[in-house]
């Protein structure tokens, strides 16, 4: 049965796999989700200051469309939880953790220009259009670099100093500290 089945590296079932890589998930979107409701509290209430009649049609439009991301944002991020709980004790969770796992990467991708469009009107709205623009472009260019350059050099770097796992000793025993990572001893048989 290939839910019987050890995974070498952790030693786990893909259940005991599905279980834990979906706990992670949910600790990534609590982090997440923090920094968009804030943005979203905040592009709420914009609305209703005294200065907010005195923006023009581009500021309006940059605002709208600000507002409009964080809210799919939101949406994105906090649809993992539905999904786990419409799904519950449904023997889905491997598929619940490969489609919330997908909606994250989506939420993070309209996070960006959420981030972004909101930096854009606050600096457009505080030094002008030209400062707003390249601080918008900055704050995507951050973004980009960070959420998605950077784990892409990461993952080559990993890539290219993963050693080989080991396969299972038979009885479906894992593979001691020394077989996974034969050029490091564990801590405690130091000298």
């Amino acid at each position: 049965m290939a839910d019987e089945r050890i995974t070498p590296a952790r030693n786990e079932t893909p259940l005991e796999r599905a279980d834990r890589n979906f706990a992670e998930l949910l600790q990534e979107l609590r982090v997440t989700q923090t920094g968009v409701q804030i943005l979203f509290a905040f592009l709420l209430t914009l609305a209703f200051t005294p200065r907010f009649p005195d923006l023009d049609p581009f500021q309006r439009a940059t605002y709208v469309t600000t507002l409009l991301l964080a809210v799919l944002a939101a949406a994105l991020f906090t649809a993992p939880a539905a999904l786990h709980r419409s799904l519950f004790q449904r023997n889905a969770k491997p598929t619940i953790v490969r489609i919330s796992s997908r909606l994250a990467g989506v939420g993070l991708g309209v996070l960006m220009p959420a981030f972004a469009g909101s930096v854009l009107l606050v600096v457009d709205v505080t030094l002008g259009r030209a400062a707003g623009l390249t601080a918008g472009g900055g704050t995507l260019a951050c973004c980009l670099l960070l959420w998605g350059l950077l784990p892409k050099l990461v993952g080559r770097a990993v890539r290219g100093n993963r050693a080989p796992v080991p396969a299972p000793r038979p009885g479906g025993t894992a593979p001691t500290p020394q077989e996974q990572d034969p050029v490091r001893a564990p801590a405690d048989r130091l000298p």
